[in-house]
């Protein structure tokens, strides 16, 4: 299918207009849900017409899917990021998993938070081809830092540590903390399982 032209009048570059459309579609999936939201609706808050909002998503569906491919895009890089420092390493170097678990987590943002909150909350729609490229990805890139046939334990609080945002979440409802709080205590959960991964096993 052909890529409609360009509406005239629409605001900003290409990628700030998704990255907006984005932004505000998952503000409006959270306060309002997801079903209760329509094209019509994000396209007012965005300051655009709904054909022009047409020129970057087909529907809200296409919103949706396009946030879970971007974190499914990190998760690959990560990966990739992960298999390039182990070429031609003889064994995973100790501080690996510190890095990649650390490197993954710096990069949740509050935007990103919110929408890990709402898709905690609709676990229906976490089904496709997004979120298995991030789970995928988170897995991998587990594995292959944790080493060959790493201990049982230190392979689980690799998964944990990269977890680590999703759990603060789930554990932060009905909290007063704020998104910047639970961003913030998400990564010293992380880095307190990276502590535990340094000692011995038992």
């Amino acid at each position: 299918m052909a890529t409609p032209a360009r509406p005239t009048g629409i605001r900003g570059t290409g990628a700030q207009t998704r990255a907006d459309a984005q932004r505000i579609a998952l503000e409006l999936f959270t306060t309002r849900g997801y079903e209760a939201t329509s094209l019509r609706e994000i396209a007012e808050r965005l300051g655009v017409s709904k054909a022009a909002l047409y020129y970057h998503f087909a529907n809200k569906e296409d919103i949706l899917r396009s946030l879970m491919a971007a974190r499914g895009t990190e998760a690959g890089e990560l990966l990739a990021w992960v298999r390039a420092e182990l070429a031609g390493a003889g064994a995973p170097p100790r501080d690996l998993a510190e890095r990649a678990v650390m490197r993954w987590v710096e990069t949740v943002s509050v935007d990103k938070l919110r929408g890990i909150r709402f898709l905690l909350a609709n676990p229906t729609l976490l089904r496709g081809e997004g979120s298995r490229a991030i789970g995928d990805g988170l897995e991998a890139a587990a594995t292959l830092v944790a080493g060959p046939s790493p201990d049982p334990t230190r392979l689980l609080l690799i998964r944990m540590a990269f977890l680590s945002i999703n759990a603060a979440v789930a554990a932060a409802r009905g909290t007063a903390l704020s998104d910047e709080q639970i961003v913030a205590a998400a990564r010293e959960s992380a880095l307190a399982l990276l502590v535990r991964l340094r000692e011995p096993t038992a």
